[in-house]
């Protein structure tokens, strides 16, 4: 099984069979809006609109788990992206990303690429994951890493 043999829901609430993203690198982050994190929306969007028409994408999935920092509705969360950031990422509906709850996806993710000492448990909002062509999981970056310091690991993997 791959990262990419999942569907979720969009923002708007529409089913996304992830396969669709088979023969790009992919950056799947736990996103929230009220989180010191949060202006890495930027680097995010800079990020996707410098690799998008080289085969990249990034998909952001809203996450409430970590000190409630993502409280508002899709309509919400999606205009605030819109609005602050000039989001154009597909961005998903909320989800949990640990505990019995987990999307089926994260939990892949989390297996996958463990985090410190072989730490599943997703740590905190930004947490992101890069995904090779072929659906592997290559590498988790915390969530101090910004987008702009795996520009590097992204043309790696495009080169693939």
């Amino acid at each position: 099984m791959s990262a990419l043999d999942f569907t979720a829901n969009s923002l708007q609430g529409s089913p996304v069979d992830l396969r669709q993203y088979l023969g790009k690198v992919v950056m799947i982050v736990n996103t929230a809006s009220n989180c010191g994190f949060t202006p890495q929306y930027k680097g995010l969007e800079e990020v996707y609109r410098q690799f998008k028409d080289k085969g990249v994408e990034v998909l952001g999935f809203p996450c409430n788990q970590f000190l409630h920092q993502e409280p508002g509705t899709a309509e919400e969360i999606g205009a605030f992206c819109e609005k602050n950031y000039s989001v154009s990422f597909p961005l998903f509906e909320k989800i949990e990303v640990n505990g019995n709850d987990a999307h089926p996806l994260y939990k892949h993710l989390k297996a996958k690429a463990p985090g410190l000492m072989g730490s599943e448990g997703i740590k905190w909002n930004f947490t992101k994951f890069l995904v090779k062509k072929d659906g592997t999981v290559f590498k988790r970056y915390a969530p101090s890493t910004t987008p702009k310091e795996m520009v590097e690991d992204i043309e790696k993997l495009l080169a693939e």
